[in-house]
């Protein structure tokens, strides 16, 4: 059974709850009891050791803990003779047994459904005769891993996260991120480390995600490394404010086997959960366009106290979007590149590339990253990819452990056209990237080189022929009446391509006869006062002259014109969308015509034939 089909077989749960649950509510019911199967059919083939062991170990008197966990051979264990299939035997203690089932859960799994607030819903299922029901129900679903592992349970759980927030008007991007821009962003974190990725070899590597929801980037992550060596252990860590979304994170460890105490519950921006770690690898997809003012006294003490020896000293974002907070805090947690450094993705909006003039937070984060030389690529990816928008997004690489021949450059690639039209549109998410399209841009990546896209279209405009090459060779010939369109895809920049000093411009302030007024006092005395109504700026990009600028732009239009040094200010900006924009030349007039005139005649002899 795929996940779809799962995903609707427990979703019919609704049905039962339908009257007595607003359709807002139907996740506290569906999700922790989805759960609760999961971990009853993980546990179901260890469930005799464990008991028998339960049993020698309280006749010795010792603490049979260490010794079920041992039995269970997971880090976790159910101690209850019950099970979800044999509470159905006794239809009138439902409510007693299940509590008790859930209390035989070792410690790191009660918490688990304290998080949910299990027994508030259970309590509530019983008063309204609901409970036999909806447990009848999830005994008779296989979760077993042998029928469902852990990558289809992790999509299960995303698609049910997924009708609960469209039903209660949430953002479901808030919770999970989309399967393949994970893998996409998994691939470019990986494919310099040949180390890591060769199989036999023996490494330990941790990754962690500041957001981790349900765990997905996590196990994608994880997944991917095992495929490719399976003798590489990587360890997982992460931190989540929500806590259906965190409970669900922590059981997805629990049965992979992880440390749970690695996944931390809270606001990572106010109370960073791994403070004094450093990480090998880090994904995250923090929310987008979400105002920090909840945290906003936490955030500015922790800047203007600590500096740079806390996360955020290169500087603070607006309050109305804190996705760069997120950006500065993986940053912060980059393993030093002496102990063999760190490389991360994050996908953000357009707005951290170019929001913010000279001296602002935005401009001074991007400057820090820039000057640092730790931007090593930004993917532009198709709109339409991700449940609650359709905005632009971006992967953004960042590391600071650059192959030598990254140091000192940025690479641009715009995969905005690498997708393929869903079946089924899912919220906001219409299109999606095949194995194909990843494996294109992962190459684009790798190969660290200029290139474009030639498109090759027949008479009529349909597509006929698409194909990636290098910036300096020709696109292929178009057919007969057709035409090729080629466009940039992937380009490479200077750190420096992206900065500029912004210069004030001022000019004199003049009296009612036209002479320029003098300062009276002070160090303004017998200088020209500025006029401030008149008074500019200029971007001068860094690699540049600034006199010479000055002299060829500004003084041939106001030679009375002069800078004010004191105000001159150095600022980054990543325009992506200007380096990737290829110039359409509009139609010929003739061309236009000609069509007008066709189109007329076609609806002339249409009407023709109705009047007939």
């Amino acid at each position: 059974m795929n996940q779809t089909s799962l995903s609707a077989l427990i979703w019919s749960v609704a049905d039962l709850l339908r009257g007595d649950y607003k359709q807002s509510e139907y996740g506290r019911v569906i999700l922790p009891f989805t759960v609760l199967r999961r971990l009853d059919c993980v546990l179901a083939p260890s469930k005799a050791r464990v008991l028998a062991e339960k049993a020698k170990r309280e006749a010795a008197g010792l603490d049979p803990d260490p010794f079920l966990r041992r039995a269970s051979g997971l880090k976790f264990y159910n101690a209850s003779a019950l099970d979800l299939p044999t509470l159905m035997g006794d239809q009138d203690h439902i409510e007693a047994n299940l509590y008790g089932y859930v209390q035989g859960f070792s410690p790191e799994v009660r918490e688990i459904f304290e998080r949910f607030d299990f027994h508030a819903q259970v309590n509530r299922l019983a008063k309204a005769d609901l409970l036999y029901l909806v447990a009848e129900k999830f005994a008779n679903v296989d979760l077993h891993p042998e029928r469902v592992d852990n990558v289809q349970m992790g999509l299960v759980f995303e698609e049910l996260i997924r009708k609960f927030a469209e039903l209660s008007n949430e953002t479901a991007g808030e919770h999970f991120t989309p399967r393949e821009v994970i893998r996409l962003m998994v691939n470019l974190i990986f494919i310099e480390d040949d180390e890591v990725l060769a199989p036999g070899s023996p490494v330990v590597r941790t990754i962690y995600d500041p957001t981790a929801g349900t765990g997905g980037m996590l196990s994608v992550a994880a997944e991917f490394l095992h495929q490719h060596n399976p003798q590489a252990r990587l360890t997982l860590y992460g931190q989540e404010l929500n806590d259906e979304s965190y409970a669900i994170c922590k059981a997805d460890m629990l049965i992979r086997g992880q440390d749970v105490a690695n996944i931390v519950a809270g606001n990572t921006l106010s109370d960073d959960g791994h403070a004094q770690r450093r990480f090998d690898y880090m994904l995250s997809n923090p929310p987008f366009g979400v105002e920090w003012k909840k945290v906003e006294k936490t955030v500015r003490k922790e800047h203007e106290e600590k500096g740079f020896d806390g996360r955020f000293g290169p500087g603070l974002p607006r309050v109305s979007d804190g996705s760069m907070l997120f950006l500065l805090h993986l940053v912060a947690k980059m393993r030093p590149a002496v102990d063999g450094g760190s490389r991360f993705g994050i996908v953000l909006n357009g707005s951290p590339l170019f929001t913010g003039g000279a001296g602002s937070g935005e401009s001074e984060i991007r400057r820090y990253l820039l000057e640092n030389d730790l931007v090593e690529a930004i993917v532009a990816l198709p709109t339409d990819m991700f449940y609650n928008t359709g905005i632009a997004t971006y992967v953004w690489v960042v590391s600071n452990k650059k192959p030598d021949e990254r140091k000192g450059f940025v690479q641009l690639i715009d995969a905005g056209s690498f997708w393929q039209k869903m079946r089924k549109s899912l919220g906001s998410k219409r299109k999606e990237m095949g194995d194909e399209h990843i494996a294109a841009v992962t190459k684009l990546f790798g190969d660290f080189a200029e290139a474009e896209l030639a498109t090759v279209f027949d008479a009529e405009g349909r597509e006929l022929e698409r194909r990636i090459v290098a910036a300096a060779e020709f696109a292929p010939e178009p057919p007969a009446s057709g035409k090729t369109k080629v466009a940039p895809l992937a380009r490479i920049f200077h750190n420096e391509e992206f900065g500029y000093t912004t210069i004030t411009v001022e000019r004199p302030l003049r009296d009612e006869a036209g002479q320029i007024v003098l300062g009276q006092k002070g160090k303004q005395k017998g200088q020209p006062q500025a006029d401030s109504s008149l008074r500019d700026t200029e971007n001068v990009p860094l690699g540049e002259d600034i006199t010479a600028y000055f002299k060829r732009e500004v003084l041939p239009h106001a030679p009375d014109a002069w800078i004010d040094e004191a105000k001159s200010k150095v600022g980054y900006e990543i325009p992506f969308n200007r380096h990737f924009y290829v110039f359409e030349p509009p139609r010929d007039l003739h061309e236009i015509d000609e069509e007008l005139k066709g189109v007329s005649a076609r609806i002339m002899a249409m009407l023709g034939e109705l009047a007939e």
